[in-house]
């Protein structure tokens, strides 16, 4: 995987959403105010930095710039989010999305350039991170510790071929159960019928076997 995120803030909701991230073979730098914090998770991501988020040079100085995403996830402080929010997008960074306490709040980031505002009573961060590491996933069900079921867009070098052509059991270690279109679900496949792009499929994976629809 050769995604990179940054994630601003490590309550527990930043922290999961960073391991998670890193678990899955991204590339994370996690920055927190706090060294306490940032000692607890600096040995399993890639980069861990102590610095204060207000300050929008310390921001600026960080690298961000060639990230894929940012997440900023400090909902408890307003003026913190705002600036991160704001020097990720003036830095060129395609995706932030910011957590929100409240729907003022989630405003205030959309206005100022949040992609995207996350309510946390509604969001884990491992469904968060999953959004954050492939936009082809729209759904996703843990049938059991070990297996997911997931809702997904075929991924662009899929679409065209059948699922013969493309063997996807061997090639990844997943199961194609269904195919919907027009929000209507079919478990009757054919093999032979290429897949559309704005088809979605369902899928069953092992976890383990996850990152390789990264």
């Amino acid at each position: 995987m050769d995604k990179s995120f940054a994630v601003f803030g490590l309550g527990r909701f930043g922290a999961s959403v960073a391991l998670a991230l890193a678990d899955a073979g991204a590339e994370v730098m996690v920055v927190d105010n706090n060294p306490e914090n940032i000692s607890e998770i600096s040995d399993q991501v890639t980069c861990a930095i102590t610095a204060d988020l207000t300050e929008p040079d310390v921001i600026k100085n960080l690298g961000i710039s060639n990230m894929d995403a940012v997440l900023v996830a400090m909902s408890q402080d307003l003026e913190a989010s705002i600036m991160c929010v704001m020097v990720s997008k003036e830095l060129g960074v395609p995706f932030v999305l910011a957590k929100a306490k409240d729907v003022r709040m989630g405003d205030i980031l959309t206005r100022i350039g949040a992609d995207k505002i996350i309510y946390p009573e509604f969001e884990t961060g491992l469904r968060t991170a999953r959004k954050l590491i492939s936009s082809d996933f729209l759904e996703f069900f843990d049938l059991s510790e070990k297996m997911s079921m997931i809702e997904m867009l075929p991924k662009e070098s899929w679409v065209g071929h059948s699922l013969k052509e493309l063997n996807l059991r061997q090639k990844y270690n997943i199961n194609v159960i269904a195919v919907k279109h027009n929000n209507e679900i079919s478990a009757v496949l054919d093999p032979d019928e290429p897949l559309k792009k704005d088809s979605p499929i369902l899928i069953t994976v092992e976890k383990k076997n996850l990152k390789k629809l990264i």
